[in-house]
């Protein structure tokens, strides 16, 4: 048995969704994995019942990544966590955790805006920032973006905007860390059948129609259609990728 320490992803969101996908396929790669979880710690357990069955360490912790004040007591809690794990660093941050507002521009208020804000921009940006001294150098972070920063649908202009944000926030990312080499990726989903934004896309059948008749292979997304896909974005094989934005669509729209 190698005694190489294996790797360590941070997943935030790591309960439900994208981000339980995620750090299943990094288990089964051989990744131990801190999870976030906002509020349902039963999701939280459950995902980290499937890693353990996967033989990895797991913690999940809760965070509210739109609560940057909540943000050094969190990464005391990771560093508490990195040490009974033997000291190590983390190799690989996902920055996935949020929400969807759906709202046009005429409607959308600002109490909503500034919620996109602080959990899509500031929280990414400022958990990043508080993450970096505990990140290997030679490691990996991939922030999540989304299709709708290249297409447009009504309703999610204010989303889109912060994706956007995330998308340049990932290049600049990946310049200031190069010399640490690390690699910054951001991926962009197209429409995926989880319950994000109410689940309209898994559960109203002329959403999920119209998705799969304007996607190439002919269906809307699903969770492991994209998780696997990050798992293989932050393994060493894809050293030599960074500030790219990746979109994982199904080719929606092309």
């Amino acid at each position: 048995m190698s005694d190489t320490p294996s790797k360590i992803a941070l997943v935030t969101g790591a309960s439900r969704g994208l981000g339980r996908s995620t750090a299943i396929a990094l288990a089964r790669r051989g990744v131990d994995v801190i999870g976030t979880y906002r509020s349902n710690k039963t999701e939280a357990d459950s995902a980290a019942a499937t890693i353990r069955e996967l033989g990895r360490k797991v913690a999940m912790v809760q965070l509210d990544t739109g609560n940057v004040s909540s943000f050094p007591g969190f990464s005391e809690e990771v560093k508490r966590v990195l040490g009974g794990w033997g000291g190590q660093k983390l190799d690989h941050l996902v920055n996935n955790a949020g929400i969807g507002i759906h709202a046009s521009i005429a409607e959308m208020s600002e109490a909503d805006f500034d919620r996109l804000v602080n959990i899509h921009l500031k929280g990414v940006f400022f958990l990043t920032q508080r993450l970096l001294p505990l990140i290997a150098d030679g490691g990996r972070i991939v922030n999540f973006s989304s299709g709708l920063t290249r297409f447009s649908l009504p309703g999610y202009a204010a989303y889109a905007m912060m994706k956007g944000g995330v998308e340049v926030f990932s290049r600049y990312l990946a310049k200031e860390l190069g010399p640490r080499g690390i690699t910054v990726n951001s991926v962009a989903p197209g429409a995926i059948e989880t319950d994000f934004g109410g689940g309209a896309v898994r559960d109203n059948k002329q959403i999920n129609a119209f998705v799969a008749s304007v996607t190439a292979l002919g269906r809307p997304g699903l969770p492991d259609d994209i998780g696997p896909a990050v798992a293989s974005l932050l393994s060493a094989e894809n050293r030599w990728i960074t500030g790219q934005r990746i979109e994982i669509s199904g080719g929606m729209f092309v």
